[in-house]
């Protein structure tokens, strides 16, 4: 090879190595001002978390059970949320209902949701999940925030944050999201991208958010950056105001069909880390 052509290789290998670079994260200028090590037994602190509790969302096939160690414990270190194959009666159910969340007798699968809903909130700063993923058909794990103000003006308006979700049907892909409303009509933005066998082992899932975008990381490597300011002006935008954390297990719904063989399946969380800018954001 040419002493010119070698050059240019090490230039463009040199350069390479420098973008990459600059994609990690510097923790040095971030503060910890809110966390859960999970580092006792027992349910999840409840000063920090609560539960949430039936058939919630995307008519799932999951019932979310409320403080029940078979699908919510904390041991060892880590928080597991288990998704488990087993009938649970629907304390809501209406037989004259045609609603998917009333008119359900009994749910086929149960699972975990936590939230620091009216707990703790956030608006801007680093938060970030070391989580090991479940594997197999069905199976919908996730890492979101809301917008506190969902009781009040709903959702999409209150914007969401989706900093991982998986799905059963494409274990080798993570997804990060964002979603909030343009004159009422649901908006989003977002990225999704391979990752070799994510549910093999704890990774750290994580966003870094400012007044002006939103970046998205794993193991500290930025794969994606949403802009806020289409989602509105000035301090209206939804990703200028607190949002809530949660923590969930989901079946079925975008995950897919569900594989009972493979449950059940748990979902391993070794921390929580929320952090503020050093100095001014």
């Amino acid at each position: 090879m040419k002493p010119l052509a070698i050059l240019l290789l090490l230039i463009l290998a040199a350069a390479s190595a420098q973008a990459k670079t600059k994609s990690f994260t510097d923790m040095t200028k971030w503060k910890l001002v809110w966390f859960d090590e999970f580092n006792y037994k027992g349910m999840p602190d409840n000063k920090k978390w609560s539960f949430e509790e039936g058939f919630l969302r995307n008519e799932e096939l999951q019932y979310y059970t409320n403080a029940r160690k078979e699908n919510v414990r904390v041991g060892g270190g880590v928080l597991t949320i288990e998704a488990r194959k087993e009938r649970t009666k629907n304390p809501r159910y209406n037989a004259s209902s045609t609603d998917w969340q009333t008119s359900r007798e009994y749910g086929e699968y149960t699972s975990g949701d936590i939230t620091t809903q009216g707990k703790y909130s956030v608006t801007y700063g680093r938060i970030e999940v070391r989580a090991k993923l479940p594997h197999g058909n069905g199976t919908w794990p996730a890492i979101w925030t809301l917008g506190s103000n969902i009781s009040t003006i709903g959702w999409p308006g209150c914007g969401e944050i989706d900093i991982m979700e998986n799905l059963g049907k494409e274990s080798n892909r993570i997804y990060v999201t964002s979603h909030y409303a343009v004159d009422g009509k649901h908006q989003s933005n977002g990225n999704n991208f391979e990752y070799p066998k994510p549910y093999a082992d704890f990774h750290v899932y994580a966003i870094e958010w400012y007044p002006d975008r939103i970046d998205f990381f794993l193991d500290s490597t930025k794969y994606h950056t949403f802009a806020i300011d289409p989602a509105g002006k000035g301090e209206d935008n939804p990703f200028r105001k607190p949002h809530f954390i949660l923590l969930n297990l989901a079946l079925g719904g975008w995950g897919g069909p569900v594989d009972d063989s493979i449950l059940p399946q748990k979902y391993l969380i070794d921390y929580v880390r929320v952090y503020e800018q050093k100095g001014n954001l």
